[in-house]
């Protein structure tokens, strides 16, 4: 690992010198409308994983969509998939004997997703660790030896794509990083990112690279990245945004301890008449009395008044919905960034959470998609919706049932 720590500076030295002699450019990968892919569907623990049945093919997406799903997107107008690749079982013991099939795969898969007539960012996708695996966004974060691991499983990734059509393929370094969101205002996210870009860059010289900011990949981490300090013009910024949380992820387990509570509110919330909103939020202030933690419903409650006077007026919601573009615009703006060099790689709203009953009307779902496209096209970003299927699929629900049609038809309308 510390002979990869030398390879890096020292890449990244010849790198600096050769930009500054360089002239500007943009991107050569180019994209306009995208959706996500789904990362895993049956989420097999990670005691499977040297099983080649239940890893492979990979992502897991390949056992169940075939070429025929691939060419539907790209007849209602999508240009491109980001494909999330969880790095995880590169990095698990458990598939050792597997590594080169995994890469071979992923591959493939990109590939595949090319025939349909389709672009692809292969995106490393990494999420918390938990009970079906031992390794993941935490393990990474703060373990320095994990870390050059997985800028080890960065570059490999990079050499495995490197000979593809670059302006069919890239790479996305690192899905929403969790660091730098602590209130003692933490700067670590530039110089780990500028590691994984020299460590794809040794193996990839032509191959577009997607980079982001810290915390989530939101706006405000963004406008801390200094653009200038990454030696390259083959760059695509990207960042996220699910504002305003409270709509977007009603009911979400897996989202904090409030949100789980929150279900039943409209988007906007001037849909419905201020009666009927005023009942379903004292049914949600009910569920917070009754179930959450006693020493947390104080704050709950208070939080939930706090967000919904956020955006109680259409122009109070604007506000919140623009402020990310606004902030992303002006970094661009400030930095000589092309807008067509700045993506939002994830937007959504949930439609049902796991083993939740509620569903979120598609009316709703699809005014909010809607709306952040218009804000994404404006601003001459590209876009690319969460997700395909699962809790906010907009093609595929659950156990094998389908999405209702709406959000996907508001996307065919675009053409």
């Amino acid at each position: 690992m510390a002979l990869l720590g030398m390879m890096i500076k020292s890449l990244m030295a010849a790198l600096l010198a050769l930009a500054a002699l360089a002239p500007a450019g943009a991107a050569t990968f180019s994209m306009k409308r995208g959706l996500n892919l789904d990362q895993w569907v049956t989420w097999p623990t990670e005691d499977k994983w040297s099983d080649r049945r239940a890893i492979l093919p990979y992502p897991e997406w390949r056992k169940f969509l075939k070429q025929d799903d691939l060419k539907a997107l790209k007849d209602a107008g999508l240009d491109f998939l980001r494909m999330p690749v969880d790095p995880s079982p590169f990095l698990s013991d458990r598939t050792a004997a597997l590594r080169d099939d995994l890469y071979a795969s992923v591959l493939e898969s990109a590939r595949m997703i090319n025939r349909a007539g389709l672009k692809v960012i292969v995106d490393l996708h990494l999420i918390p660790a938990g009970g079906n695996r031992n390794i993941g966004m935490g393990e990474v974060m703060d373990d320095p030896a994990v870390f050059d691991a997985y800028a080890e499983v960065v570059r490999n990734m990079a050499k495995t794509l490197a000979r593809e059509d670059p302006k069919q393929v890239a790479l996305e370094l690192m899905n929403e990083p969790i660091v730098d969101c602590d209130a003692n205002g933490t700067n670590l996210w530039p110089d780990r990112q500028k590691k994984l870009f020299a460590a794809a860059r040794a193996s990839a010289t032509r191959l577009t690279l997607i980079l982001t900011g810290g915390c989530y990949s939101n706006a405000e981490s963004l406008a801390r990245i200094d653009p200038g300090t990454i030696p390259d013009d083959n760059i695509i910024w990207t960042f996220h945004s699910y504002d305003p949380f409270l709509l977007t992820h009603q009911g979400a387990t897996w989202a904090g301890d409030f949100i789980q509570y929150v279900t039943g509110l409209p988007y906007p919330l001037t849909a419905v008449p201020k009666p009927q909103l005023d009942v379903t939020l004292d049914t949600i202030r009910d569920r917070i009395r009754a179930e959450a933690p006693w020493a947390r419903q104080s704050g709950m409650l208070a939080y939930l008044d706090e967000q919904v006077a956020a955006m109680d007026s259409p122009e109070k919601l604007a506000a919140v919905m623009d402020a990310p573009f606004r902030t992303v615009d002006a970094w661009a703006k400030a930095n000589g960034v092309k807008p067509q060099d700045i993506t939002l790689g994830e937007f959504g709203m949930i439609r049902k959470e796991y083993g939740n009953g509620f569903v979120m009307p598609a009316a709703y779902r699809t005014a909010y998609v809607r709306d952040m496209i218009a804000r994404a096209e404006a601003h001459g970003f590209s876009w690319s919706v969460w997700s395909y299927g699962g809790a906010f699929g907009a093609v595929d629900a659950f156990d094998g049932e389908k999405a209702e049609p709406d959000v996907m038809d508001a996307i065919r309308s675009l053409r």
